[in-house]
C-alpha cells in the first residue's frame, strides 16, 4: 500500500470559484479517488490563498477586516467544492497558525543555510496611501510607444517591458497621485543556488516532458534571486526578526500545502513527517494549472530542498479551459462560476465531461455546451443508466433476487480483465483514454442486452429463468462499469452500491460477479440534461473584463516573473479553406500588403505564437503575433517576405497588441504554410 498526499492549487480568496477552479479540483479528486480504489492510503488537502495586497485593499474597500473578508470567501469556496463532490480530507487557510509555524520554520532553515540574502531596492511609494506599490499598482504612459494607461511592468500596446520609474506621468492605482521612489531593504531567496538540482529533478519524471522542455527557457535566461519580502502595510505574516517586513504571498502560499497536511495530521493523529521529511517514503503530488509552473516546478522544490524537506514526487499541470471556443469572459457570459452551475444542474454531468476531455498533458480544453449535453445524455443516461433501468424491472418482477450463475461468464471475464488497464489509465491521468475504454465496454453491454431481448423473452412465461439470467448478466456488467466510473461519478456509484446491496469500495470488487443476492428497489440514477437549462449558463453581463480561467490572482499575476505571462489562446493565422462563401466585394475589403520580417522571437508562455516585427514600407512597422511556431523557427523568419492583412482591427492580448495578420494556408497535413510573394515582392507592395 502506497502512502500518498495530494494537493490542488490554492484558490485566491478574493472571489467565487469559477470553472477553471472546478476543472482542477475535479481532476485532482478523480485521481485521489482512483488511488483509494486501488487500496492506497491517499489524502487530499487544499486551502484558500489569503494573503497579499489585493486582499488588504479589497477588505478596505468593503469596509471589513481582511479576516472577515477571507472568512466569507472560504465559506463560499467550501460550499462550492462540496457541491461538486470534491472530497477534501481537509480544506484549510493560509492565514492559519499551522501556516505561520511552517513558513517560519522553512525561512529559518533557509536563512541558517545561507540561502537568504539581503539588499536594498528602490520601489514606487504612494505617499497618500503610505505604502509601497507593486509594479501593476502603478499606471502611466508607455516610455516607448506613448500608449496611455499602461501598467508599471509592461505595455499592452507595444509589448515593451520596463520598471515603474520609466513610465511617463505615473500615478498610483490606489490614490491616483504620482508615486515617488523610496529605498527599502528586502530579503531574497537564492534560487540560482539550486540550478543543478532543479535541472536534474525536472528531467527525473517529476513533471511532464512538455513542461520540462518549457522550463529550459527559464534555465537559459538564468534563475534570479527571488524577492520573498514585502513592506508594511501588508496582509500576511510578519518575518521574525524583521519588523515591518512580511512574507511575500508566493512564499507562504505553497507552504499552505504543508500547513493543511499538518492540520490534518494533528486532527487525525497521522504522521506529518512521513509526508514531508527528506527521506520520506510517501508520495507528494501537486495538481496545478500551467500558468503557475514557475512557482511549483522551480521555486517550491528549491525552497523545500534548501530547508531540508522532500521535493514533490510529481507536479501535474493541466491546460487552460475555454467555453464554447472562447476564453472565459464576463461580457460574453462564459465566465461561469461554480455556484451558477450548481443552481441549475447536478455536479456529475460536468465531472464526466471534464474527465472525458482531460489527458496527461497540458493541452488546453474546450467546454462546448452542445457537446456537454449530447455526451452526457448519450454515454451516461443512454448507455450506462439504461442497462440498470432495463434489467432492474425484470428482476424485480421475478422476485428481486439475482440468478445463481451467469449465462455468459466469458463476457463478464472480459469486463473484469479490463480493470488493470483502466486503473493504470486513471493513475497516469489519461482520463480521456479511460472514459473511451469504459464507453466501449458500455457498448458491448448494451449489444448483449439488445441481442438477448429480455423484453421479448418476458412475453413467454416459460422463459422466466432465461429473463432472470440475461438481466443478472446485465446487472453485473453494469456493476463493473459503475465501478470503473466511481472516481468520476461518486454519488451515482454510491447510489448504485445501495441498489446492488454491495458498496463499491475497490477496483477488485469486479473480480467476482454478484450472484444469488437480493437487489434493492431501483431508483433512477440520472436524468437527461435539458439543453435549454444548460444554455442558461451563458448570460450576458455588463462587465467587459476577461480572464484566463487558470490565471492566478491579481497578486499572483503581478508577481509572475517579467515576460513569463501565462499561455493564451493564439490568434489564428489566416487560413485558406472552406469557411463559407464570400463575394468579391468582401474580398476587396482586405488590404493585403507585402511585408519584410525585421525581427522574430518566441512568446513566453505560448507554445503556438511567434512575435514578428514586420516592415510594411513607408515607415509602417507592425508587431504581429502569429500562430506559426509549430511550422517555423524565429531564425527562419527574419528577412522573409510575407503577405499581411494590413487593415485588420488590432487585437489586444496580454503580452501586447497584434497589429495585423500574417496570411497562411493549410491542408490535410498538420501545420500551416506561409503565403509568400514571388521574388519580386518588396515591402509595402499591395497584393491583388
Amino acid at each position: 500500500m502506497r502512502r500518498i498526499l495530494v494537493t490542488s492549487a490554492l484558490p485566491y480568496a478574493n472571489g467565487p470559484l469559477h470553472f477553471g477552479h472546478i476543472l482542477e479540483a475535479v481532476q485532482t479528486d478523480i485521481w485521489a479517488r482512483a488511488m483509494r480504489l486501488a487500496g492506497h492510503e491517499c489524502h487530499y488537502v487544499c486551502a484558500d490563498d489569503t494573503h497579499g495586497t489585493p486582499i488588504m485593499l479589497k477588505a478596505q474597500a468593503e469596509g471589513v477586516t481582511p479576516e472577515q473578508l477571507i472568512a466569507g470567501i472560504e465559506a463560499e469556496h467550501r460550499s462550492t467544492y462540496a457541491g461538486f463532490l470534491i472530497k477534501h480530507d481537509l480544506f484549510h487557510s493560509t492565514h492559519s497558525d499551522e501556516n505561520r509555524r511552517c513558513t517560519e520554520k522553512l525561512f529559518k532553515a533557509l536563512d541558517a543555510a545561507g540561502y537568504i540574502s539581503r539588499r536594498s531596492i528602490r520601489q514606487s511609494y504612494d505617499e497618500t496611501a503610505q505604502m509601497f506599490l507593486p509594479d501593476r499598482y502603478v499606471k502611466g504612459t508607455c516610455p516607448r510607444c506613448n500608449a496611455l494607461d499602461q501598467y508599471g511592468d509592461s505595455c499592452e500596446v507595444c509589448g515593451a517591458t520596463y520598471s515603474p520609474s520609466e513610465l511617463k506621468d505615473p500615478v498610483s492605482v490606489i490614490s491616483g497621485t504620482p508615486p515617488v521612489e523610496r529605498e527599502s531593504e528586502h530579503l531574497f531567496f537564492r534560487l540560482d543556488a539550486f540550478e543543478g538540482m532543479l535541472k536534474e529533478w525536472t528531467r527525473s519524471g517529476a513533471i511532464h516532458e512538455s513542461v520540462a522542455n518549457k522550463l529550459e527557457e527559464w534555465f537559459s535566461a538564468g534563475l534570479r534571486d527571488w524577492d520573498i519580502s514585502r513592506d508594511a502595510p501588508y496582509f500576511g505574516f510578519e518575518i521574525p526578526g524583521h519588523p515591518g517586513k512580511y512574507f511575500y504571498v508566493w512564499l507562504d502560499a505553497p507552504v499552505g500545502y504543508m500547513a493543511a497536511s499538518l492540520a490534518l495530521a494533528e486532527r487525525d493523529s497521522l504522521n506529518f513527517d512521513g509526508w514531508w521529511s527528506a527521506d520520506s517514503g510517501a508520495e507528494l503530488h501537486h495538481f496545478i494549472g500551467k500558468d503557475i509552473l514557475y512557482f511549483h516546478t522551480l521555486f517550491w522544490p528549491a525552497v523545500l530542498q534548501g530547508a531540508g524537506f522532500r521535493r514533490p514526487t510529481q507536479v501535474h499541470a493541466h491546460g487552460f479551459l475555454t467555453v464554447n471556443g472562447q476564453k472565459m469572459s464576463k461580457s460574453r457570459g462564459t465566465f461561469i462560476t461554480g455556484r451558477r452551475y450548481l443552481e441549475r444542474l447536478p455536479p456529475e454531468p460536468l465531472r464526466y465531461y471534464f474527465a472525458a476531455k482531460l489527458g496527461p498533458g497540458i493541452d488546453d480544453m474546450d467546454l462546448s455546451l452542445d457537446d456537454f449535453v449530447s455526451r452526457f445524455n448519450s454515454d451516461v443516461v443512454g448507455k450506462l443508466v439504461n442497462i440498470a433501468s432495463r434489467c432492474a424491472g425484470f428482476i424485480a418482477r421475478g422476485g428481486g433476487r439475482l440468478a445463481s450463475e451467469l449465462p455468459d461468464p466469458a463476457l463478464y471475464a472480459e469486463f473484469a480483465a479490463a480493470c488493470p488497464r483502466i486503473a493504470a489509465l486513471y493513475e497516469s491521468r489519461d482520463f480521456i483514454a479511460a472514459i473511451r475504454e469504459i464507453a466501449g465496454l458500455a457498448d458491448r453491454a448494451n449489444q448483449y442486452i439488445d441481442t438477448q431481448k429480455p423484453w421479448t423473452l418476458a412475453k413467454d412465461p416459460s422463459r422466466a429463468s432465461d429473463v432472470l439470467a440475461v438481466c443478472t448478466q446485465g446487472i453485473n456488467l453494469f456493476r463493473a462499469l459503475m465501478t470503473y466510473l466511481a472516481p468520476v461519478l461518486p454519488a451515482m456509484a454510491e447510489q448504485a452500491g445501495r441498489f446492488l446491496g454491495h458498496p463499491i469500495t475497490r477496483w477488485t470488487d469486479v473480480v467476482h460477479p454478484l450472484l444469488g443476492s437480493e437487489l434493492a428497489v431501483y431508483e433512477p440514477l440520472a436524468t437527461r440534461l435539458d439543453p435549454k437549462v444548460v444554455a442558461t449558463l451563458i448570460e450576458e453581463t455588463p462587465t467587459s473584463a476577461a480572464a484566463p480561467v487558470s490565471a492566478p490572482s491579481a497578486a499572483q499575476a503581478a508577481a509572475a516573473p517579467p515576460a513569463k505571462a501565462p499561455a493564451a489562446p493564439s490568434p489564428a493565422a489566416a487560413t485558406v479553406g472552406a469557411k463559407g462563401e464570400i463575394t468579391i466585394d468582401d474580398f476587396a475589403k482586405l488590404d493585403l500588403r507585402v511585408g519584410k520580417v525585421l525581427d522574430c522571437g518566441l512568446v513566453d508562455g505560448s507554445d503556438k505564437l511567434l512575435r514578428l516585427q514586420i516592415d510594411l514600407g513607408n515607415g509602417d512597422v507592425r508587431q504581429i503575433f502569429s500562430g506559426i511556431r509549430e511550422s517555423y523557427t524565429p531564425e527562419s523568419m527574419v528577412g522573409r517576405n510575407v503577405v499581411v492583412i494590413a487593415n485588420l482591427k488590432p487585437r489586444k492580448m496580454r503580452f501586447g497588441i497584434s497589429q495585423g495578420m500574417v496570411l497562411c494556408a493549410s491542408n490535410d497535413n498538420p501545420g500551416v504554410f506561409l503565403v509568400s510573394p514571388d521574388d519580386g515582392g518588396i515591402a509595402g507592395m499591395s497584393v491583388t
